[in-house]
């Protein structure tokens, strides 16, 4: 297969792979224990759940955008 034709470089799929992970991490920090009828968590409210994981996810977005939209040198 002629590398030529690829719409992606090698390290296109690496930010790629890169942004993913950040995301997956914004929404590991995002989920936890909730709320029940019978209990409530006030963790629901925590700093790391309402401001720093949407960012983080936010952030991992943007980065796999860069990603797909960045062209490829013609050395490589």
């Amino acid at each position: 297969m002629d590398k030529k034709n690829l719409a992606f470089g090698k390290q296109n799929f690496i930010l790629l792979a890169v942004g993913m992970a950040v995301v997956i991490i914004g929404f590991i920090l995002m989920s936890g224990k909730g709320s029940t009828e019978t209990s409530f968590d006030p963790d629901i409210f925590s700093t790391m759940r309402i401001k720093i994981a949407p960012v983080v996810c936010f952030i991992g977005f943007v980065s796999m955008i860069y990603a797909i939209v960045r062209k490829p040198k013609e050395n490589e």
